[in-house]
């Protein structure tokens, strides 16, 4: 059975929510669970952090802005809509968490791991840049040595493999030109703009299979075949929920994370058992469907085709796994053509209206944060997975990085550039006042070290009955 965006998500009709907090975050948190279908119960609770603090404590306000200069305060609350998210899961998953929830300074924990700093129109990572074009701007990506291979292509030109030749090149060409030559290629960019209008959720439900009918385990398996950010952060943060985590990789191509910084990985990773399959082969895509019948929790990273071009159906995989919830993580959804699309956290930010919002404030191109997509989308993920998983299951759901940090950016936004510009300056006023921060909040640490790629494929294929 299909749906859409519209079809009315009720997992948790009937399920009572109570969550205590008054503020910006609180707001956001309740916003969220009434949209899972939950009835939300206020009770008197504490007053939020003020949003203003929650930016500049969270290592935000230190990741933006241009280097040499002070840090920038955000144009909205993004480090209290992460509360928010955090609060909202807290609420709901209840007794089953079994450890502490970090906080909205995992926003900056990578950064903080990877020695990273507010870089202006480079993004902190440095994979990223923001080029003037002959009407607008341009986020654009090159993080892999194949990205760097395409710009012939893409610019029809003989291209120097460096920064430094681009900007020349693409000041001669409008935004719309090059945003289609270059998605049809498979590069990520994104034009800078505003926030869309409000048309639509943070989440869709692609497909809808079978339910569990109530006999859902009480300890959930989830199948991570996610990289990189958001879809590992969901499944840290489903562990702390008592959630069981596989992640499986290619053998040919592993978690490119893992040749990131180490300590960053490991607090993604510690404590998920590693299976590594060969998907160059008929036993290791028959051993990797087995494993997503298993599952309780699928949890994927990739654009659909990678997995449909194995002859793995996530529809199909519903229909035979009663009460699986499938969560698809993409940066602009699984329709077409915006299933084609690539996108990072730095681009993805951009396209969602953030450098936008901070250029008409500022009058600079600037990035914020550090692949702000990728965690935001990551916690947003979360929620949303042990809503269904507790809702009885059987969904296909989609979370797009452009739809959720544009959910996040409309919350509690001002509806002119003078209201905006007025709300700005305040809670920048106020950051100064409480004394800024110098430097990024010292991050978590990994209690132990992530397994090596496939340090468990024996054991998980045995257990599950799947033949090695």
């Amino acid at each position: 059975m299909h749906s859409t965006s519209l079809h009315p998500y009720t997992p948790l009709s009937g399920h009572p929510c109570r969550l205590a907090g008054q503020g910006l975050a609180s707001d956001y948190g309740r916003t969220l669970l009434t949209s899972l279908g939950a009835e939300v119960r206020e009770s008197v609770g504490l007053g939020d952090q003020h949003p203003a603090l929650a930016w500049a404590y969270s290592g935000l306000m230190v990741l933006t802005g241009e280097p040499g200069r002070e840090p920038l305060m955000g144009p909205t609350p993004l480090a209290s809509c992460v509360q928010g998210v955090l609060t909202a899961f807290s609420s709901l998953a209840g007794d089953a968490l079994r450890e502490t929830l970090p906080d909205a300074r995992l926003l900056s924990e990578r950064a903080a791991l990877a020695g990273l700093g507010r870089q202006g129109a480079i993004s902190p990572g440095g994979g990223c840049r923001l080029l003037a074009t002959a009407d607008g701007w341009l986020a654009l990506s090159l993080s892999r040595e194949e990205d760097w291979q395409l710009l012939p292509a893409w610019l029809e030109t003989d291209v120097t493999p460096n920064w430094e030749a681009l900007p020349a090149l693409l000041a001669r060409r409008t935004t719309s030109a090059l945003l289609d030559q270059g998605r049809l290629l498979g590069l990520a960019l994104a034009p800078l703009a505003m926030p869309a209008p409000a048309d639509g959720s943070w989440y869709s439900i692609e497909h809808e299979g079978p339910s569990s009918q109530g006999h859902r385990r009480d300890t959930p398996l989830v199948i991570d075949l996610s990289s990189l950010w958001a879809g590992p952060l969901c499944g840290h943060l489903l562990q702390k929920a008592g959630a069981r985590v596989v992640k499986v990789e290619s053998q040919q191509r592993p978690d490119g994370a893992r040749q990131g910084p180490a300590a960053f990985y490991h607090l993604m990773n510690q404590g998920k058992a590693s299976v590594a399959l060969d998907f160059q082969s008929r036993q290791g895509v028959d051993q990797l469907r087995r494993l997503l019948l298993a599952a309780d929790i699928v949890i994927e990273g990739s654009r659909p085709r990678a997995l449909r071009q194995l002859g793995v159906i996530a529809e199909e995989v519903l229909a035979e796994n009663p009460g699986l919830t499938w969560v698809s993580l993409t940066g602009y959804g699984r329709g077409e053509p915006q299933a084609q699309w690539v996108a990072y956290g730095d681009d993805a930010g951009v396209a969602a209206g953030l450098s936008g919002l901070l250029l008409e404030l500022t009058g600079l191109p600037l990035f914020c944060g550090d692949a702000i997509a990728d965690p935001l989308t990551g916690l947003h993920a979360v929620l949303v997975a042990w809503a269904s998983y507790l809702g009885g299951g059987g969904r296909l759901i989609s979370l797009a990085l452009n739809d959720v940090v544009g959910h996040c950016l409309r919350h509690a936004l001002p509806p002119t550039t003078e209201a905006r510009y007025a709300r700005w300056q305040e809670w920048g006023a106020l950051a100064h006042q409480a004394g800024l921060p110098t430097g990024l909040p010292t991050p978590r640490l990994a209690t132990s070290r992530a397994r090596p790629l496939g340090a468990d494929t024996w054991a998980i294929l045995t257990e599950l009955g799947i033949p090695c």
